[in-house]
């Protein structure tokens, strides 16, 4: 009898969801945010950092919300808790989109923060934990990467609406929340399963990693830690540091734009070197995403602090050269901004196992959160007072070295838990 064709397996349908879902949180409503604000501004006589006080109001509210969004996704039916969220979050573009005054965006804010608690921080590594045993790494990644492409589709598209539609902004705005509600539900109403055993199945490579020997895998689908244990544990506040210090690198590069220009540049070449930046984004989602399915996510985030901080040498040291200048900045977005994507969830799963992993990683998430809230000024702050990027950058070399020690002391903690007998 001849063999049974065998059958896609149902995680990666689930991935292709979430690369859709994460994808377009991310890279459609997240990263479109700035495109709206001079025509908003201008029309509505609000000065921009009034305006821009909105993504204060968000980073905030998604740092109280992280503890508690972990606890609702692990409670209840995770579809109707991801279609209430996108539509908290893209409805607020629509209400954007309506707004009359700054407390339009304050109030809005809110639930845009809500809802991409689940869409943008949490969902794609719950859902990659539960369903890969097996290249989780390269899932995580490939989520990453679909940010980047559908934010590289989504933007010109938008950029656009904004400069040709009737009431410009308005309509970039409802258009964009209303085409993310349209697209997401039914992706996650028709694909979206909480579990494998949920339909009868295992993880993706659950009977094949049996005495493989990258830390990031089990044999055994729920071992792990409780939050209750991992928060009394060095490990814990190792990765919580770790969050927090990689978020603040990783905003810094807002201001590379602003860098290349304060070092002679014209805004023509920034924006030349910014799209060596988002190639970077794109294949570094992919090359760490395999990487810590090959060698670890311990040693994969050894390989990627070294390479950010020979990025960040190369602008301190040679950015007389227009090529290194390029090299460097690709090679941040490569390092760098995949780190909190597809590093930090590895990581977290790599300490903790897959028990609580919901609780667990949300709860550490508070270190971006609180990231968000302070690196982002603080980088504007140092050039303000300085009229120069270089202290920021040797602030950010020095973090970059700190995180490395973070994750070893990290492991050393994991050790400790193992020892106790707290994984079971």
């Amino acid at each position: 009898m001849a063999t049974a064709k065998k059958k896609i397996h149902y995680a990666w349908w689930t991935l292709a969801a979430l690369c859709i879902i994460v994808g377009l949180a991310k890279g459609a409503l997240n990263t479109s945010s700035g495109l709206f604000i001079p025509g908003a501004t201008k029309d509505l006589g609000i000065l921009t950092g009034n305006l821009t006080l909105y993504f204060s109001i968000s980073s905030i509210v998604t740092m109280i919300f992280l503890p508690i969004g972990g606890k609702i996704l692990a409670k209840y039916n995770i579809r109707m808790v991801l279609v209430i969220a996108i539509i908290l979050q893209a409805g607020s573009y629509v209400g954007f989109g309506f707004s009359n005054s700054v407390w339009g965006w304050y109030i809005f804010a809110v639930p845009l923060a809500v809802g991409g608690v689940f869409t943008t921080v949490i969902v794609g590594p719950v859902l990659v934990n539960q369903w890969f045993k097996k290249k989780n790494g390269m899932a995580l990644g490939l989520i990453g990467a679909s940010g980047g492409l559908l934010g590289a589709i989504a933007q010109p598209i938008i950029g656009y609406t904004i400069a040709t539609a009737e009431h410009t902004w308005r309509t970039g705005y409802i258009g964009l929340g209303l085409a993310v509600i349209i697209i997401v539900v039914p992706t996650v109403l028709l694909i979206i399963r909480k579990s494998p055993q949920s339909i009868g199945l295992l993880p993706y490579g659950a009977q094949e990693v049996t005495g493989v020997t990258d830390e990031t895998k089990t044999d055994e689908v729920d071992k792990g830690v409780t939050l209750a244990i991992a928060r009394k544990s060095s490990a814990f506040y190792s990765l919580f540091f770790f969050f927090l210090l990689i978020t603040s690198i990783a905003s810094f590069s807002i201001h590379i734009p602003s860098y290349i220009q304060s070092i002679g540049y014209d805004a023509i070449f920034a924006g030349n070197a910014m799209a060596g930046y988002m190639i970077g984004v794109l294949l570094g989602a992919l090359a760490l995403g395999y990487l810590v399915d090959k060698i670890g996510s311990r040693n994969t985030v050894y390989v990627a602090m070294v390479l950010a901080a020979a990025a960040v040498i190369a602008l301190l040291f040679a950015a007389d050269s227009k090529i290194v200048v390029v090299l460097a900045t690709s090679l941040y977005g490569f390092t760098v901004s995949n780190s909190v994507g597809t590093l930090a969830p590895a990581l977290t799963t790599s300490l903790f196992g897959s028990r609580e992993y919901a609780q667990i990683y949300s709860t550490a998430s508070l270190g971006l959160a609180i990231a968000g809230i302070i690196a982002l000024p603080a980088y504007g702050y140092i050039y303000d007072f300085t009229k120069s990027y270089t202290p920021a950058l040797y602030i950010v070399l020095a973090l970059l070295i700190i995180n490395i020690v973070l994750v070893t002391l990290a492991f050393e903690g994991k050790k400790k838990l193992l020892k106790q007998g707290h994984w079971n």
